[in-house]
């Protein structure tokens, strides 16, 4: 597949459906029934995408034409990327592992040398891509590292609201001591890039969760927001960004504080994602923020039990595909 032109008013996404044994390949096929506006090819082992397409009862024609990505309806263009063992819904086998990390290479490679215009991931088993042999932490931190980028956020978006963290996928006691001063700055000032440059904001107005409760209590829970959290906050407010906090994170959730504000930068993981899916779950889109391209990806889950049944909402992952294809415009 050649490069695109910059100039070209057709899109071309790069889909990944994650672990083969999930939902994943449900969804996107489920969704590739539709007449779509944007050309997707889907890295995957076309095999399997076959044979879960016999499973759900879809009758899809699915091609390898990557120089003429398809967008009618039933029709869907693959790179066939082959596992090395057949997928059996809702099993997992760790000797699949390198097959779908292939396929997040094989996408994340395209996007930078332009044969792609935007990149969107379904869901990963991490604990079987390990037990498989390749060390995995996440998507985020894969793309950041391939990408050789110095530094990612991972935000999700659903509707108006939008929740960025400062830490990702780290065990609860080390997040402290993770939080230096330059980590803060950095994804708080990449956070404010994209506002800008992706979202079309043109001042955002930035919440910034402290880590403990009671944003410290004044050092009396903790000195993190005094030494850490306070300091960068009051550098960047001297830019003149619109910087609200460090704050309880109990009232950065409040609809009082939510009204008018473009993103809330969680500290961890588990203090921001879980309000956001309660408000938005189902709909909900996963945006790295920092890549020399744009990726995007589902708000859940494997769903290992929904696999091969028909019953999974493809609502995130439509959610995903058209947050990626507006992005990329």
């Amino acid at each position: 597949m050649t490069k695109r032109s910059s100039n070209s008013a057709s899109r071309t996404l790069i889909i990944t459906p994650g672990e083969p044994a999930g939902v994943g390949p449900d969804l996107i096929l489920a969704l590739a029934r539709e007449e779509r506006s944007t050309c997707w090819v889907v890295a995957a082992d076309i095999e399997m995408l076959r044979e879960r397409a016999q499973l759900l009862g879809y009758a899809l024609t699915l091609d390898e034409h990557l120089e003429r990505p398809s967008t009618e309806a039933s029709r869907l263009t693959v790179a066939h990327i082959p596992l090395a063992r057949p997928a059996i819904a809702g099993r997992l086998q760790p000797e699949n592992a390198a097959s779908v990390v292939r396929t997040l290479e094989y996408a994340h490679d395209g996007c930078l040398d332009g044969r792609f215009d935007a990149l969107v991931t379904g869901p990963v088993q991490k604990s079987v891509i390990n037990e498989g042999g390749v060390p995995f932490t996440g998507h985020t931190e894969f793309l950041q590292e391939r990408s050789s980028v110095e530094d990612v956020v991972m935000m999700l978006a659903a509707d108006a609201l939008r929740v960025a963290l400062v830490t990702t996928h780290l065990p609860l006691r080390e997040v402290p001591d993770a939080i230096s001063p330059a980590l803060l700055e950095r994804r708080l000032r990449i956070l404010h890039e994209a506002l800008l440059s992706s979202f079309g904001i043109r001042n955002p107005r930035i919440l910034l969760c402290g880590l403990n409760p009671h944003a410290g209590e004044k050092g009396h829970l903790g000195r993190e927001e005094i030494e850490v959290f306070e300091p960068v906050a009051e550098k960047l407010r001297g830019e003149g960004w619109r910087l609200v906090g460090p704050m309880p994170a109990d009232t950065a959730f409040t609809p009082a504080q939510l009204d008018g504000a473009d993103a809330v930068m969680a500290a961890f993981h588990d203090q921001g994602l879980p309000v956001l899916k309660h408000a938005g779950f189902g709909r909900a889109v996963n945006i790295t923020l920092g890549l020399p391209f744009v990726r995007t990806s589902v708000d859940h889950g494997t769903a290992l039990d929904l696999a091969g049944s028909g019953a999974a909402d493809a609502g995130s992952f439509a959610a995903a595909i058209d947050c990626a294809a507006t992005l990329c415009r």
